[in-house]
């Protein structure tokens, strides 16, 4: 069984995602917290595998109470929940320690999949492609060349694609994966080596095409 704490200022939402959750028989909510004060004292208390942790709540908002955990040295692997794509709170999140990012209308499948791969150590980056992305792909043809098929990316390519595809610069990227830039222009470079193609918004294109984003 995996142990959940779950953190919402709204009781519907708490309750609808525990009944999702009830459904699989693999989890359980082991504790509960409708504002960030109160979360951070049943995290502490009940040291889950997995938080789901909302982003906009009173008192501390997500992204506090992940500092507050961390700075403690009590920070457990985390998923935050939003009701709206907002790519400011994705990157603080990251920075914050979060291992991954998720809208609140995610599918049953979707939740327990993100809180087994969080919970076995593993990150989970929500694709985060901001209208002004998807208006600059829009613009590129897809004349170009590639390798097709192309060779397979590892999670940390797709992590870094996922992120690219958001507009995210390299140092950016380094801030919220916690590596350096060097390392992040390493993966860059494998990134368009194994799409076949020649810069980042062809990989984009390429990955979105291939169900990478």
């Amino acid at each position: 069984m995996i142990r959940v704490v779950l953190v919402d200022d709204q009781t519907l939402v708490r309750q609808g995602i525990r009944a999702l959750l009830a459904l699989g028989g693999e989890i359980v909510i082991a504790g509960e917290a409708a504002d960030g004060d109160e979360a951070v004292d049943v995290i502490r208390r009940e040291h889950p595998d997995v938080v789901l942790l909302d982003v906009r709540m009173p008192h501390k908002n997500g992204i506090e109470v992940l500092r507050d955990l961390r700075a403690r040295g009590e920070l457990p692997p985390t998923v935050l929940l939003t009701t709206f794509d907002d790519d400011e709170a994705l990157l603080d999140g990251m920075k914050a320690g979060a291992r991954g990012f998720l809208l609140k209308d995610v599918s049953l499948e979707r939740l327990t999949e993100a809180i087994r791969t969080v919970a076995s150590g593993g990150s989970l980056i929500r694709p985060a492609v901001t209208d002004t992305a998807l208006r600059g792909l829009e613009q590129v043809r897809r004349d170009f060349d590639a390798l097709s098929p192309p060779d397979p990316l590892t999670k940390r390519e797709v992590e870094i694609l996922r992120l690219m595809a958001g507009g995210y610069s390299n140092g950016e990227i380094a801030d919220a994966l916690g590596t350096a830039v060097g390392t992040v222009k390493n993966h860059a470079s494998n990134i368009l080596s194994k799409l076949g193609v020649r810069d980042r918004t062809r990989a984009v294109l390429k990955a979105l095409e291939l169900g990478y984003i």
